[in-house]
């Protein structure tokens, strides 16, 4: 993995402007990864970047469905929470890699609970709490 960009001293205001910046260091890429502990903002910080895209779905983590769709068209965006995965056959079941291939924007938390592959087209997110109200945003490829 190579680094990117790390982000220290980020607090809920300026996620939308890191959102932006992120956007910036990988335009062509489509597949996050957003890794961190329970709490460390996963979900947060998809629903700012949902936010600098101009979407204006109420975005939320889909912890039990697996999935959850926002925007339409060239704006379709798949936010994905495999926290609670029971078998990478689920996977397969709700499309998952059809949602890969499909050249919209997938957000993915916790990826180490049944991702088999990363594609090396992923962007790899890191959210790690420097305070109660702070984080640090890494950045690889």
């Amino acid at each position: 993995m190579t680094l990117v960009r790390q982000f220290s001293g980020i607090t809920l205001e300026m996620l939308e402007p890191v959102a932006a910046e992120i956007f910036k260091l990988v335009p062509n890429r489509k597949i996050f990864l957003f890794y961190g502990t329970l709490g460390a903002g996963k979900t947060t910080l998809v629903q700012a970047f949902c936010k600098v895209l101009g979407l204006k779905d109420q975005v939320q983590s889909p912890t039990f469905g697996l999935v959850h769709e926002y925007g339409s068209g060239s704006s379709t965006v798949y936010h994905f929470d495999l926290y609670r995965l029971k078998s990478a056959s689920e996977l397969e079941e709700i499309g998952f890699y059809e949602y890969l291939n499909s050249n919209a924007l997938c957000f993915i938390e916790w990826p180490e609970k049944g991702m088999p592959y990363e594609p090396e087209t992923t962007v790899s997110v890191l959210l790690e709490p420097e305070d109660q109200f702070s984080r640090r945003i890494t950045i690889t490829l």
